[in-house]
């Protein structure tokens, strides 16, 4: 319904030589949030958004006039998602919390892309502290429908050609889930490859900064600038990779929709020249859910025990829960749960390692976008890659009779985003 893309390569490319003019830009980005977020409402608020960013794209055309030297994203908008302190903004997280709680240095990503060229288009809207409170945000593809969560107004943002690119983050499924929900490429590097340094924390062990485009290879570019993974030692691997699919415990955790979907593309992809093994990874699926959970529960309660202890009315329900029973998480606890994980990481290397498999296939979400914003859906099918601190890819690939998008979850080994990027955009062309 408000769905539109705008290919981030193409878009910057054009800035960048000036083929598009900057302001021009600027004020059409502007008109098209006047026009679709009453709708949508994937950003926060802001008055006098235009004349701010009129303002900084003419420091930038000042400060670069040759388009020889221009910076790598020059006058590319991005939205970054509201537990991000961003100079300038307030931080609420999504919460009815006093913002001044939050206060502190600006996110080191957002420093980055400030020195990079690019243009804070505005705060984007989280579920309360990125977990399952839901925000206003709708799906653009269909407002009758969540666009997920936690980062669900980065991902409908895209969706809606607000902005190219918008960051967000992913401590179970939220990159992946509203990647699918709302048609874009969603991308979660692995553990630590982006830095989580000025971001309101969920769980200081599984959060993972991550980021939304339309086009598969204008993310690849912000993998390149930003994902610390990129200058590691990859091996090239330009042959049709091997791709694995995990076990049956995993994958019957989805809805027969979607499961019945994700065998359609397999056919597809198996018509072709790739090799798919189907394996026993995440055999102890139950294990693994309920492990993360109770990490998360303890770390997100770490964060939260002094606000909580006095501003416990403010929190909503969900929040206040999880608090509780990460109080009830020990130590102890938590000690074997960081030893299992260390264990099931070690598990997927040696069986990629066994069956030479380079990457991993499986739906990007559990069931399709439920309907209405009471709930943002289940995230399990992304999370055992969360706790094993693997990298994903999420592309659309498929439509339904509702206009809801479908998407394929791709993952590769821990530190091999690169490799990825490259299977990816080859298995890609499949469902072009």
């Amino acid at each position: 319904m408000f769905y539109k893309r705008i290919e981030l390569l193409q878009t910057l490319n054009a800035l960048k030589t000036g083929d598009l003019d900057l302001l021009t830009f600027i004020n059409d980005v502007c008109d098209r949030i006047e026009q679709v977020e009453p709708y949508i409402a994937s950003l926060i608020p802001e008055n006098n958004r235009r004349q701010r960013l009129i303002k900084e794209a003419n420091i930038l055309l000042a400060q670069y006039p040759d388009i020889q030297k221009r910076p790598s994203l020059f006058g590319l908008p991005v939205g970054i998602k509201d537990i991000f302190r961003v100079d300038g903004f307030e931080t609420t997280c999504g919460s009815k919390l006093p913002p001044s709680l939050f206060e502190g240095k600006e996110a080191e990503i957002v420093t980055r892309l400030k020195g990079a060229g690019a243009l804070i288009l505005g705060k984007t809207v989280t579920t309360e502290f990125a977990y399952f409170q839901p925000g206003p945000t709708k799906n653009p593809n269909n407002t009758d429908f969540t666009p997920g969560g936690s980062s669900s107004g980065s991902a409908a943002a895209v969706a809606a050609g607000l902005t190219p690119l918008a960051f967000g983050t992913q401590t179970i499924g939220s990159i992946t889930r509203p990647a699918a929900y709302c048609g874009v490429v969603g991308v979660k590097p692995s553990t630590n490859s982006i830095s989580t340094a000025g971001i309101i924390p969920f769980s200081t062990t599984l959060d993972h900064v991550g980021f939304f485009s339309h086009d598969i290879e204008g993310a690849e570019l912000i993998a390149s600038l930003f994902c610390d993974e990129w200058h590691f030692l990859n091996k090239e691997n330009y042959k049709e990779p091997v791709i694995g699919i995990p076990s049956f415990e995993y994958m019957t955790q989805t809805e027969s929709k979607i499961l019945d979907a994700f065998d359609l593309n397999v056919d597809k992809i198996e018509s072709s020249v790739y090799k798919i093994i189907r394996t026993h990874l995440f055999k102890e699926i139950e294990k693994i859910n309920t492990s993360h959970k109770q990490l998360a529960a303890r770390e997100f309660a770490d964060t939260h025990k002094v606000w909580y202890a006095r501003y416990a009315n403010l929190y909503s329900a969900h929040s206040a829960q999880l608090i509780e029973e990460g109080l009830k998480v020990t130590e102890s606890i938590s000690k074997e749960i960081l030893s299992y994980r260390e264990r099931v990481m070690s598990e997927v290397n040696e069986l990629m390692d066994k069956e030479g498999i380079d990457v991993w296939i499986s739906p990007s979400s559990l069931t399709l976008p439920p309907q209405g914003l009471t709930s943002t859906g289940s995230p399990l099918m992304n999370l055992p890659w969360t706790f094993t601190g693997l990298p994903t890819i999420t592309i659309p690939v498929s439509r339904t009779s509702l206009n809801l998008p479908v998407g394929l979850q791709f993952s590769g080994r821990m530190n091999g985003l690169k490799n990825l990027f490259t299977h990816v955009k080859q298995i890609k062309t499949i469902f072009s």
